[in-house]
Protein backbone atom coordinates (compact mmCIF):
# COMPACT_ATOMS: atom_id res chain seq x y z
CA UNK A 1 0.00 0.00 0.00
CA UNK A 2 1.85 3.29 -1.17
CA UNK A 3 2.61 5.44 1.55
CA UNK A 4 3.25 9.59 2.12
CA UNK A 5 6.37 10.59 3.78
CA UNK A 6 5.07 11.18 7.20
CA UNK A 7 4.10 7.28 7.18
CA UNK A 8 -0.04 7.69 7.06
CA UNK A 9 -0.87 5.81 4.08
CA UNK A 10 -2.94 7.34 1.23
CA UNK A 11 -6.38 5.44 2.26
CA UNK A 12 -5.84 6.24 5.86
CA UNK A 13 -5.66 10.34 4.70
CA UNK A 14 -9.03 9.33 2.56
CA UNK A 15 -10.44 7.85 5.59
CA UNK A 16 -9.63 11.06 7.40
CA UNK A 17 -11.06 12.96 5.34
CA UNK A 18 -14.65 11.55 5.13
CA UNK A 19 -13.76 10.71 8.99
CA UNK A 20 -14.40 14.74 9.34
CA UNK A 21 -17.68 15.26 7.92
CA UNK A 22 -20.58 14.81 11.11
CA UNK A 23 -24.21 15.32 11.77
CA UNK A 24 -22.96 18.54 13.51
CA UNK A 25 -21.17 19.42 10.37
CA UNK A 26 -22.40 18.34 7.37
CA UNK A 27 -20.85 21.05 5.03
CA UNK A 28 -17.27 21.94 4.96
CA UNK A 29 -15.34 23.96 2.74
CA UNK A 30 -11.66 22.42 1.38
CA UNK A 31 -9.78 24.26 4.00
CA UNK A 32 -11.85 23.52 6.90
CA UNK A 33 -11.44 19.55 5.82
CA UNK A 34 -8.18 20.05 5.56
CA UNK A 35 -7.88 21.26 9.55
CA UNK A 36 -9.76 18.59 10.98
CA UNK A 37 -8.38 15.76 8.78
CA UNK A 38 -4.72 17.35 10.04
CA UNK A 39 -3.15 17.24 6.26
CA UNK A 40 -1.64 19.39 4.49
CA UNK A 41 -4.13 21.66 2.20
CA UNK A 42 -2.43 20.46 -1.10
CA UNK A 43 -3.41 16.62 0.25
CA UNK A 44 -6.99 17.69 1.19
CA UNK A 45 -7.13 19.03 -2.44
CA UNK A 46 -6.12 15.79 -4.20
CA UNK A 47 -8.07 13.94 -2.16
CA UNK A 48 -10.87 15.58 -2.14
CA UNK A 49 -11.19 15.96 -5.74
CA UNK A 50 -10.96 12.44 -6.99
CA UNK A 51 -13.50 11.49 -4.08
CA UNK A 52 -15.95 13.84 -5.76
CA UNK A 53 -14.53 12.14 -9.20
CA UNK A 54 -16.46 9.44 -7.77
CA UNK A 55 -19.29 10.81 -6.40
CA UNK A 56 -17.92 9.62 -2.74
CA UNK A 57 -17.97 13.70 -2.14
CA UNK A 58 -20.46 16.06 -3.52
CA UNK A 59 -19.51 19.58 -4.58
CA UNK A 60 -22.04 22.11 -3.37
CA UNK A 61 -22.94 25.44 -5.13
CA UNK A 62 -21.14 27.26 -2.53
CA UNK A 63 -18.08 25.80 -3.10
CA UNK A 64 -18.39 23.74 0.68
CA UNK A 65 -18.76 19.89 0.10
CA UNK A 66 -20.86 17.11 1.41
CA UNK A 67 -20.91 12.78 2.01
CA UNK A 68 -22.19 12.12 -1.77
CA UNK A 69 -24.71 9.64 -2.18
CA UNK A 70 -22.55 6.72 -3.88
CA UNK A 71 -20.63 6.44 -0.13
CA UNK A 72 -24.86 5.69 1.18
CA UNK A 73 -25.56 3.08 -1.94
CA UNK A 74 -22.02 1.05 -1.42
CA UNK A 75 -22.35 0.98 2.66
CA UNK A 76 -26.22 -0.12 1.74
CA UNK A 77 -24.25 -3.31 0.75
CA UNK A 78 -22.85 -4.47 3.79
CA UNK A 79 -25.28 -7.64 5.48
CA UNK A 80 -23.61 -6.72 8.58
CA UNK A 81 -25.72 -3.41 9.24
CA UNK A 82 -28.48 -3.57 6.81
CA UNK A 83 -29.25 -6.83 6.84
CA UNK A 84 -30.14 -6.67 10.23
CA UNK A 85 -31.85 -3.56 9.90
CA UNK A 86 -34.41 -5.12 7.16
CA UNK A 87 -34.81 -8.18 9.13
CA UNK A 88 -35.13 -6.21 12.44
CA UNK A 89 -37.96 -3.58 11.18
CA UNK A 90 -41.48 -5.60 11.12
CA UNK A 91 -39.98 -6.40 14.63
CA UNK A 92 -39.02 -2.91 15.64
CA UNK A 93 -42.93 -1.72 14.44
CA UNK A 94 -44.48 -4.06 16.57
CA UNK A 95 -42.91 -2.62 19.60
CA UNK A 96 -43.51 0.91 18.49
CA UNK A 97 -46.88 0.11 17.97
CA UNK A 98 -46.95 -0.97 21.99
CA UNK A 99 -44.49 1.73 23.35
CA UNK A 100 -45.27 4.54 21.72
CA UNK A 101 -41.94 6.34 22.53
CA UNK A 102 -38.73 5.57 21.05
CA UNK A 103 -37.79 2.01 19.53
CA UNK A 104 -33.88 1.37 18.31
CA UNK A 105 -31.91 -1.01 16.77
CA UNK A 106 -28.14 -0.67 17.35
CA UNK A 107 -24.64 -2.63 16.48
CA UNK A 108 -21.00 -2.27 18.40
CA UNK A 109 -18.72 -0.05 16.68
CA UNK A 110 -15.70 -0.27 18.17
CA UNK A 111 -16.23 1.42 21.97
CA UNK A 112 -19.47 2.85 20.72
CA UNK A 113 -22.53 1.94 19.59
CA UNK A 114 -23.95 2.63 16.68
CA UNK A 115 -28.02 3.58 15.75
CA UNK A 116 -28.73 1.83 12.49
CA UNK A 117 -32.25 2.24 12.80
CA UNK A 118 -34.75 4.36 15.26
CA UNK A 119 -38.69 4.71 15.49
CA UNK A 120 -39.81 7.77 17.14
CA UNK A 121 -43.57 9.13 18.42
CA UNK A 122 -44.12 12.46 18.13
CA UNK A 123 -44.93 13.27 21.50
CA UNK A 124 -41.87 10.90 22.86
CA UNK A 125 -39.70 11.42 25.62
CA UNK A 126 -36.60 13.25 24.99
CA UNK A 127 -33.77 10.83 22.65
CA UNK A 128 -30.81 11.79 21.18
CA UNK A 129 -30.27 9.01 19.30
CA UNK A 130 -29.43 9.54 15.41
CA UNK A 131 -29.65 6.99 12.27
CA UNK A 132 -26.17 6.83 11.75
CA UNK A 133 -25.11 8.36 15.00
CA UNK A 134 -23.20 6.63 18.25
CA UNK A 135 -23.05 7.01 21.63
CA UNK A 136 -20.32 5.66 24.17
CA UNK A 137 -20.94 2.22 25.65
CA UNK A 138 -21.07 3.47 28.96
CA UNK A 139 -23.48 5.97 28.62
CA UNK A 140 -26.42 3.26 27.13
CA UNK A 141 -28.27 0.69 28.29
CA UNK A 142 -27.22 -0.97 24.67
CA UNK A 143 -23.83 -0.20 25.31
CA UNK A 144 -23.90 -1.95 29.01
CA UNK A 145 -25.28 -5.42 26.72
CA UNK A 146 -22.72 -5.78 24.70
CA UNK A 147 -20.45 -5.01 27.72
CA UNK A 148 -22.12 -8.12 29.48
CA UNK A 149 -21.62 -10.10 26.70
CA UNK A 150 -18.59 -9.11 25.30
CA UNK A 151 -15.43 -11.77 25.26
CA UNK A 152 -12.80 -9.30 26.32
CA UNK A 153 -12.51 -6.71 28.85
CA UNK A 154 -13.53 -3.16 27.46
CA UNK A 155 -13.89 -1.41 30.71
CA UNK A 156 -10.09 -0.19 31.31
CA UNK A 157 -9.96 1.13 27.63
CA UNK A 158 -13.69 2.90 28.15
CA UNK A 159 -12.07 4.24 31.52
CA UNK A 160 -8.70 5.33 29.84
CA UNK A 161 -10.74 7.12 27.42
CA UNK A 162 -12.88 8.49 29.82
CA UNK A 163 -16.42 7.78 31.37
CA UNK A 164 -17.67 11.42 30.57
CA UNK A 165 -20.90 11.47 32.43
CA UNK A 166 -23.31 13.59 31.28
CA UNK A 167 -25.97 13.73 34.09
CA UNK A 168 -25.71 13.52 38.25
CA UNK A 169 -27.18 9.72 37.38
CA UNK A 170 -24.02 8.45 34.42
CA UNK A 171 -21.97 6.31 35.77
CA UNK A 172 -18.98 7.94 37.78
CA UNK A 173 -16.77 5.45 38.15
CA UNK A 174 -15.16 1.82 37.03
CA UNK A 175 -16.52 0.38 40.00
CA UNK A 176 -20.29 1.62 39.40
CA UNK A 177 -19.41 0.54 35.15
CA UNK A 178 -18.23 -3.03 36.51
CA UNK A 179 -21.61 -3.64 38.30
CA UNK A 180 -23.87 -2.08 36.03
CA UNK A 181 -22.31 -4.88 33.44
CA UNK A 182 -22.36 -7.54 36.09
CA UNK A 183 -26.14 -6.69 36.86
CA UNK A 184 -26.62 -6.89 33.30
CA UNK A 185 -24.95 -10.27 32.22
CA UNK A 186 -27.59 -11.84 35.42
CA UNK A 187 -30.50 -10.56 34.42
CA UNK A 188 -29.86 -10.62 30.31
CA UNK A 189 -30.94 -7.01 29.94
CA UNK A 190 -29.79 -3.15 30.72
CA UNK A 191 -31.88 0.14 31.80
CA UNK A 192 -30.07 3.54 31.26
CA UNK A 193 -32.10 5.02 34.04
CA UNK A 194 -31.38 8.99 33.62
CA UNK A 195 -27.91 8.51 31.67
CA UNK A 196 -28.13 11.01 29.18
CA UNK A 197 -31.24 12.61 30.07
CA UNK A 198 -32.45 13.00 33.27
CA UNK A 199 -36.23 12.42 31.78
CA UNK A 200 -35.46 9.26 29.69
CA UNK A 201 -34.50 5.82 30.70
CA UNK A 202 -33.67 3.09 27.78
CA UNK A 203 -34.14 -0.73 28.04
CA UNK A 204 -32.35 -3.11 25.61
CA UNK A 205 -31.88 -6.91 25.11
CA UNK A 206 -29.79 -8.64 22.98
CA UNK A 207 -29.99 -10.24 19.71
CA UNK A 208 -28.13 -13.33 18.68
CA UNK A 209 -26.66 -14.38 15.98
CA UNK A 210 -24.86 -17.75 14.59
CA UNK A 211 -23.19 -19.58 18.11
CA UNK A 212 -24.87 -17.12 20.50
CA UNK A 213 -23.05 -14.34 19.29
CA UNK A 214 -24.33 -10.77 20.47
CA UNK A 215 -24.74 -9.18 17.04
CA UNK A 216 -27.18 -6.15 18.24
CA UNK A 217 -29.43 -4.75 20.69
CA UNK A 218 -33.06 -4.12 20.28
CA UNK A 219 -33.91 -0.98 22.22
CA UNK A 220 -36.45 1.41 24.00
CA UNK A 221 -36.02 4.94 25.15
CA UNK A 222 -39.57 6.00 27.91
CA UNK A 223 -40.02 8.47 30.48
CA UNK A 224 -37.92 7.84 33.78
CA UNK A 225 -40.89 7.14 35.85
CA UNK A 226 -39.96 4.53 38.30
CA UNK A 227 -42.43 2.50 36.29
CA UNK A 228 -41.94 -1.78 36.67
CA UNK A 229 -39.85 -2.63 33.29
CA UNK A 230 -40.85 -6.24 33.27
CA UNK A 231 -43.26 -6.56 30.59
CA UNK A 232 -41.21 -4.24 28.24
CA UNK A 233 -38.17 -6.72 28.93
CA UNK A 234 -40.66 -9.56 27.83
CA UNK A 235 -41.93 -7.61 24.30
CA UNK A 236 -37.84 -7.08 23.88
CA UNK A 237 -36.75 -10.52 24.43
CA UNK A 238 -40.02 -11.67 22.18
CA UNK A 239 -38.97 -9.75 19.35
CA UNK A 240 -34.56 -10.24 19.64
CA UNK A 241 -36.07 -13.90 19.49
CA UNK A 242 -37.88 -13.54 16.32
CA UNK A 243 -35.05 -11.55 14.58
CA UNK A 244 -32.29 -13.76 16.22
CA UNK A 245 -34.25 -16.57 14.20
CA UNK A 246 -34.44 -14.56 10.88
CA UNK A 247 -30.32 -14.42 10.97
CA UNK A 248 -29.99 -17.56 11.29
CA UNK A 249 -32.35 -18.73 8.89
CA UNK A 250 -30.84 -16.28 6.22
CA UNK A 251 -27.81 -18.12 6.38
CA UNK A 252 -28.96 -21.48 6.20
CA UNK A 253 -27.98 -23.22 2.74
CA UNK A 254 -30.27 -22.26 -0.01
CA UNK A 255 -32.54 -25.29 -0.12
CA UNK A 256 -32.99 -26.20 3.46
CA UNK A 257 -36.14 -26.58 4.75
CA UNK A 258 -35.96 -23.65 7.03
CA UNK A 259 -34.07 -21.10 4.88
CA UNK A 260 -35.53 -17.86 4.12
CA UNK A 261 -36.00 -17.16 0.38
CA UNK A 262 -34.16 -15.03 -1.47
CA UNK A 263 -31.00 -16.40 -2.15
CA UNK A 264 -28.02 -14.65 -0.72
CA UNK A 265 -30.37 -11.33 -1.47
CA UNK A 266 -32.36 -12.75 1.63
CA UNK A 267 -29.13 -11.49 4.06
CA UNK A 268 -29.56 -7.66 2.31
CA UNK A 269 -33.35 -7.49 1.86
CA UNK A 270 -36.83 -8.60 3.89
CA UNK A 271 -39.95 -8.00 1.93
CA UNK A 272 -42.67 -9.61 0.63
CA UNK A 273 -42.94 -13.30 -0.34
CA UNK A 274 -43.48 -12.99 -3.72
CA UNK A 275 -40.30 -10.15 -3.89
CA UNK A 276 -37.71 -12.79 -2.26
CA UNK A 277 -39.14 -15.34 -4.70
CA UNK A 278 -38.09 -12.69 -7.29
CA UNK A 279 -34.90 -12.39 -5.77
CA UNK A 280 -34.52 -15.99 -5.22
CA UNK A 281 -35.47 -16.59 -9.32
CA UNK A 282 -33.23 -13.47 -10.63
CA UNK A 283 -29.92 -15.26 -8.90
CA UNK A 284 -30.73 -18.55 -10.15
CA UNK A 285 -30.53 -16.37 -13.94
CA UNK A 286 -27.36 -14.91 -13.40
CA UNK A 287 -25.82 -18.11 -11.84
CA UNK A 288 -26.90 -20.26 -15.09
CA UNK A 289 -25.90 -17.37 -17.40
CA UNK A 290 -22.69 -17.44 -15.49
CA UNK A 291 -22.52 -21.25 -16.08
CA UNK A 292 -23.23 -20.57 -20.05
CA UNK A 293 -20.51 -17.87 -20.16
CA UNK A 294 -18.28 -20.51 -18.73
CA UNK A 295 -18.85 -23.47 -20.84
CA UNK A 296 -18.32 -21.52 -24.02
Amino acid sequence: MARQSNGVSAISRVVMVLDTFSFEAPFLSLSEIAERAGIPMSSAHRIVTELVEHGLLERMPDRSYRVGNRLWEMGSRTPGALGLREIALPYLHAIQSRVRQHTQLLVRSGLDVLVIERLSSRDAVVNASIVGGRTPLQLSSSGIVFLAYSEEDLVPAIVDRGLAPITPSSLRTEQQLRDAVARASVDGYAVSTGWIFEESRGIAVPIRGSQEVIVGTVSVVIPNDDSPVDDLVRLLRLAADGISDALLRSYLPPGHPHARAGGVYRQLVASSDKSMAYFEHLLEEHEAQARAQTAT
